[in-house]
């Protein structure tokens, strides 16, 4: 296929020239911040006129300088007033975030201990590897971990593991407690083997990932006799517990069309639902430009959003929703919904390759 049609182009050529991601491109087309000037009906394949190019870079230099959607679409289609307030609000916010940032690691810096490592272990046959950053399977560690079980743990001892699958050159993290799902799936910079899966108790799991972080690559190695993981500092045998994992891909491939969508601030959300904890429930409304949030015995919070589709109401269990966006990267959040009684679909622009599925309640 030509990446240039009659002065339209492609999605790949378009995001070479603007310096942005297909997937990103996806990503605001489904926000509604930068449609495609057309959409094949028979292929579906996105195509962009050259005299986007101009709003997709001030898209990208707006990202880059960490404004939430929310704020990228003020500056954006607001007025001369707003935009400036807000990149001045924006610049004022990052410096006092940078200079936190900065005490916070120096006070870790001063405390850091190297790991002791144990002895490498000799070759082995009939064996699958994949090879991945320790600080990012670190990192993958910690975003899916929350979802596990708790209470239910000792009737189900496989919803208090972590799936973890080696598949090619992708390594799946899952984890469930059956009220929420989160995959995250990294990419292997080398890959030998068939595929497989473990389960792995998840405080295992947070003490590999505490090993990991300090290591530059880790190799994972999985046979018939259990999987190691092989660092510059030594290797590691993983516990294997028996069980069957829910099958979570049936789970994400029966989900329906999304119907409704919600961007919105991600720090700004997670403090209002953060403030039901501990009531049954939280209600959520989405319409236009605004998110409302209510919940039994309290008032209601509004938060700007980018709402594109029809209006959403939906309710969730407030401790359940937070972990899920305490698991989210980057200064926003998207919700995706097919309606107020499906899963909802919570991710970012930031980490496509992080997926945490949320089961709504009824209504407040």
């Amino acid at each position: 296929m030509d990446e240039t049609t009659e002065a339209r182009l492609t999605i790949g050529a378009f995001a070479r020239r603007v310096g942005l991601a297909p997937s990103a491109l996806r990503f605001y087309d489904d926000c509604g911040v930068l449609r495609p000037a057309h959409i094949d009906d028979a292929t579906g394949y996105r195509f962009y006129e050259p005299g986007q190019e101009v709003r997709a870079g001030l898209v990208r230099r707006l990202r880059e300088a960490g404004l939430p959607l929310v704020d990228v679409v003020a500056v954006l289609d607001g007025g001369p007033d707003e935009a400036r307030a807000v990149l001045e609000n924006h610049a004022l916010r990052s410096r006092d975030m940078a200079a936190a940032a900065q005490a916070a690691v120096d006070s870790v810096l001063r405390d850091l201990h190297g790991a002791a490592g144990g002895a490498a272990s000799g070759p082995e046959t009939g064996r699958t590897r994949a090879r991945v950053g320790g600080a990012e399977f670190a990192g993958a560690v910690r975003q899916v971990a929350p979802a596990v079980a708790g209470g239910a743990r000792g009737e189900f001892p496989e919803l208090g593991c972590v799936l973890l699958e080696l598949d090619g050159h992708e390594v799946r993290l899952v984890a469930t407690d059956r009220f929420r799902l989160a995959v995250r799936v990294l990419s292997a910079a080398a890959a030998e083997g068939r595929s497989r899966q473990v389960l792995v108790d998840v405080t295992e799991m947070r003490d590999l990932a505490s090993w990991a972080l300090r290591e530059a690559e880790i190799t994972l190695e999985s046979d018939d006799r259990g999987i190691r993981v092989l660092g510059g500092g030594g290797t590691r045998a993983l516990a294997v517990t028996d069980g069957t994992f829910p099958e979570y891909r049936w789970v994400l491939d029966a989900l329906p069309p999304v119907a409704h969508r919600v961007i919105t601030g991600r720090t700004d959300l997670l403090d209002a639902v953060a403030a039901h904890c501990g009531k049954p429930a939280i209600a959520l409304r989405a319409e236009e430009q605004r998110l409302v949030l209510s919940g039994s015995g309290a008032g209601s919070t509004v938060l700007r959003a980018v709402c594109p589709g029809p209006p959403l109401d939906i309710a969730f269990d407030p401790e359940v929703l937070l972990g899920a966006l305490e698991a989210a990267v980057g200064p926003d959040v998207l919700l995706e919904s097919s309606s107020p009684t499906q899963p909802v679909m919570v991710r970012s622009a930031d980490q496509g390759s992080f997926t945490t599925l949320v089961m709504p309640v009824g209504r407040v």
